[in-house]
């Protein structure tokens, strides 16, 4: 028998594709809306089994907010928190607002419905070393606001922090490769890895995130250039 969904982004058309892979396997979806602002009064309103409801920065303070009143005025309803990849401080977050679990905007349909299934069962719908993390985070919360861009700067080697650095100094991939005389291929990987790291989905994010909690601060200056491929004077390149 099929779950009576509500699928709620910020990005329309994750949210509009998610409800209808949903929809072709078998469960019934009562709405994909957009906006996460008005996600509570939604979700209040219709009173579906299971709501996904999305993130992207599982750590901001407040983000879980419609979390929380979701399940004062509607406790029956699980709620499943989307999100990209998160830091043991987001999930903790999401499930002491009252979150039934946390499913990664990468996640596998055939994994987004067995988080489905474990929700409406009352169980916790999370990845087992998430769920790990998350736990003691809650017992012992180390890191506080102040400390958010040193708890940050920890996660990331001196390389993809000075690429992180880079990032929010608006230097594009081409830029970086040549500032580290590293192959732009070994740039993009970099990056990528940067925003694995923090849990954003974008540059913009990354570079936001960085500047908010200070992680650009502690980082320090960029290295200078030295080397073969280090820009000469006339040349155009930026180091």
């Amino acid at each position: 028998m099929g779950v009576r969904l509500m699928v709620v982004d910020d990005h329309r058309l994750l949210a509009e594709a998610l409800a209808s892979a949903l929809k072709l396997r078998g469960h019934r979806v009562l709405a994909a809306a957009a906006p996460t602002a008005g996600a509570a009064d939604l979700v209040i309103a219709r009173a579906p089994e299971v709501c996904l409801l999305g993130t992207a920065l599982p750590a901001e303070p407040g983000i879980f907010d419609p979390v929380v009143r979701i399940k004062r005025e509607r406790p029956q309803v699980a709620v499943l928190v989307l999100g990209p990849v998160p830091s043991p401080r987001g999930i903790a977050a999401a499930f002491a607002a009252g979150a039934s679990g946390y499913v990664r905007h990468d996640e596998r349909i055939e994994g987004v419905e067995r988080a489905i299934m474990k929700a409406r069962a009352g169980e916790a719908a999370v990845a087992p070393q998430l769920l790990q993390g998350a736990f003691g985070e809650l017992l012992n919360p180390a890191a506080q606001p102040d400390d958010e861009g040193r708890r940050l700067l920890r996660l990331l080697t001196p390389r993809e922090v000075e690429v992180l650095v880079r990032v929010a100094e608006g230097e594009d991939t081409r830029l970086i490769a040549a500032g580290m005389n590293i192959a732009p291929s070994t740039a993009r990987t970099h990056v990528q890895r940067v925003l694995m790291k923090l849990g954003v989905g974008s540059r913009l994010e990354a570079a936001a995130l960085a500047a908010r909690t200070g992680l650009l601060d502690r980082a320090g200056p960029l290295p200078h250039r030295s080397g073969p491929a280090a820009a000469e004077p006339g040349s155009g390149q930026s180091a």
